[in-house]
């Protein structure tokens, strides 16, 4: 009965798609909302960068829901990495030594190289490829690379804790002003200036700034909690 039923099933759904791919213009593009996307976003959003136009225009909420995902992974990742307080106390009791000297002088010269990749990355998010998530990954890289060269020197988890919460909030504030302008939630507003420019596409790069905080401090708890 159950294989009966699992071979239903295949007939079925091979009957849909069938169904679904013989209503398609033979040899034509059916991207229909993508071409519109192609069209439009330079003059809606004011984004050289069509990509941001989606992840933070078009699809804004379905990018704070990642962010949401992101954010429940690294808290229950830091919750079972947590060390217990007995465990806590014997490695503060331990002595942390710093590295060679190779990796001590490999990380003094890529922390600032490594931050200002990053920065650069989120911030040119609307001009080219990349934007908050990817910049977030480099900035996380930098503090954990320092870490590893300096073990002693722990990171504030206050301080990662309170980055990650004003930048969650900010990117829900500036979605919510949109809403409070009369447009929809995460539209872009202030003024796009002109396509191709640093200062343009309006909010999308305040965005994608927020999303790099959030990236980052998120990341960087995470790489602490799994080098402790």
């Amino acid at each position: 009965m159950h294989k009966l039923a699992s071979l239903l099933f295949a007939i079925g759904l091979a009957a849909l798609l069938i169904g679904l791919a013989a209503q398609l213009p033979l040899g034509m593009t059916p991207m229909v909302v993508g071409q519109a996307i192609l069209e439009q976003a330079p003059g809606e959003t004011g984004s050289a960068n069509i990509v941001t136009s989606v992840v933070l225009a078009y699809r804004g909420i379905d990018t704070l829901g990642e962010l949401a995902i992101l954010f429940a992974a690294a808290t229950v990742a830091g919750l079972v990495l947590a060390p217990s307080i007995h465990a806590e106390s014997r490695l503060r009791a331990k002595p942390r030594h710093d590295a060679g000297l190779v990796l001590r002088a490999g990380s003094d010269l890529l922390f600032p190289l490594l931050l200002s990749v990053g920065f650069y990355i989120v911030l040119h998010g609307h001009l080219t490829p990349g934007g908050g998530f990817q910049g977030g990954v480099v900035l996380a890289a930098a503090f954990f690379v320092s870490f590893l060269a300096r073990p002693a020197r722990q990171p504030s988890h206050v301080g990662i804790v309170l980055i990650e919460a004003l930048a969650g909030a900010s990117f829900i504030g500036i979605g919510l002003a949109a809403l409070l302008g009369g447009g929809a939630f995460l539209q872009p507003v202030l003024d796009k200036g002109t396509l191709g420019q640093l200062v343009s596409a309006g909010s999308l790069p305040l965005l994608y700034l927020a999303v790099g905080l959030k990236v980052g401090a998120e990341l960087s708890g995470l790489l602490a909690h799994l080098a402790e």
